[in-house]
């Protein structure tokens, strides 16, 4: 990717900014008041859950087999395949969802049905990879592949969901008795009995320590303060984890970044303000650097998901008399040029930094299938703090519309097959 140019200059300067700073500040205060509407998970205060790791190994058999339409979807290796590039296929059959909306451990975040969204279709939507196809995703495998192991997702409420997505997907061959989900500050826990094995979920929205961090303070009405260089507190608890799985995207919301001077314990709140894109990549290297430092490579395989998109721009596929993703039933079709918005500056920082790391990680790139999907996600239905949305808030989507979190059964299912194919194999 080419670097970005930051010496180019402009004659025009002065007479721009004029016109400019103005017209991106109430920009960013509208954005700024979306955001403040989006939902995040608030964590019960019970101390993080704690388990020994060992390994097991077991061997996968591949076979192709017929889809429900009979035909059939030839499985190959991943290193002759690109599984991120692909189109949306309707599934007319029984394959999709991958389970059904009453899984248990799902709260009304995700709900879409039951919070009264009237269609289902964004449920039946398979990916289609375009020079092979995706594995079967059995439970049994996955759950033997994790036997006497831990699985941890790390980073904001998209992984959250994902992590919510992952336990539905394999909590039906589980007794009742043998499966449960428990909440600490910090940590949600998914143990698996049979298997002494653990599916789990660390908060830690931008990876590096932060003042949104605590339970009291991830509702989105602060606005972050980050400490880019600490990072070992959070780090502590993804020590001996044989799976670890991270993101951090959707709280780099800001055009400018409050950096902490000084630690967060010691009562500071002095702080300067360092440019997005600056502060992206070092908080991305402070991971990057703990990773190669507390990771050993041969126990722990490690996983980056890319930025999962949002949209909040109709226009971008056309819809000119759209409001954000309100009332989108099917994917964007059009697959020649279209953009919703992500941060592709971001993006390359991501990229970069992942390929320069000096152990083997594998980066898991969701963006782009991601972009199609308007109609996945949560809308009107969605419940900001556990709570529906009002008729008044429902009447006014502009506002209340969450066009960044995703319903479930949906889009997370798939990002978890394309995980779970690099697991088995």
């Amino acid at each position: 990717m080419k670097p970005f140019d930051k010496t180019r200059k402009c004659n025009y300067f002065p007479m721009l900014t004029m016109v400019a700073f103005p017209t991106l500040l109430f920009g960013f205060f509208c954005y700024n008041q979306y955001v403040k509407t989006i939902p995040f998970p608030d964590f019960s205060h019970r101390q993080p859950f704690r388990e020994s790791s060992n390994s097991t190994n077991f061997k996968l058999q591949e076979t192709n087999k017929d889809d429900d339409d009979g035909n059939v979807r030839v499985v190959l290796p991943l290193e002759e395949c690109d599984i991120f590039t692909g189109e949306w296929v309707f599934d007319h059959g029984s394959s999709r969802p991958l389970y059904k909306e009453d899984c248990e451990f799902l709260n009304t975040m995700v709900t879409c049905l039951k919070n009264g969204r009237p269609d289902s279709l964004y449920q039946k939507w398979r990916w289609q990879p375009k020079a092979c196809s995706l594995p079967k995703f059995e439970a049994k495998i996955l759950l033997e592949k994790l036997r006497g192991k831990r699985l941890m997702f790390v980073g904001d409420s998209i992984n959250f969901n994902q992590m919510l997505s992952m336990a539905c997907m394999v909590q039906s061959v589980i007794p009742p008795e043998k499966r449960s989900l428990s909440y600490a500050n910090y940590t949600i826990v998914f143990k698996m009995e049979d298997y002494n094995a653990t599916m789990e979920f660390y908060w830690a929205p931008f990876l590096v320590e932060s003042n949104v961090d605590p339970p009291t303070m991830r509702d989105g009405t602060v606005e972050p303060i980050v400490k880019l260089e600490s990072i070992s507190k959070h780090g502590d608890n993804w020590k001996n984890v044989d799976y670890l799985i991270f993101n951090t995207y959707i709280w780099w919301r800001y055009p400018t970044v409050k950096v902490l001077r000084g630690s967060f314990e010691d009562g500071v709140t002095d702080y300067v303000d360092i440019d997005q894109n600056v502060a992206y990549e070092s908080a991305l290297k402070s991971w990057a650097k703990w990773v190669e430092e507390n990771v050993d490579p041969n126990q722990t395989s490690v996983f980056f998901i890319s930025m999962a998109p949002s949209h909040k721009m109709s226009s971008a596929w056309n819809n000119t008399n759209g409001i954000m993703c309100l009332n989108e039933t099917t994917p964007i079709v059009n697959t020649s040029t279209f953009d919703v918005g992500t941060n592709r500056q971001l993006s390359a920082i991501v990229e970069n930094v992942v390929r320069s790391m000096k152990i083997p990680l594998q980066f898991l790139n969701i963006t782009r299938l991601s972009e199609y999907r308007k109609d996945a996600h949560t809308s009107i239905y969605a419940a900001p703090g556990g709570k529906l949305l009002t008729q008044e808030q429902k009447a006014d989507p502009a506002k209340y519309a969450d066009c960044v979190h995703w319903c479930l059964p949906g889009l997370p299912d798939t990002w978890n097959e394309l995980l779970y194919t690099f697991i088995i194999y």
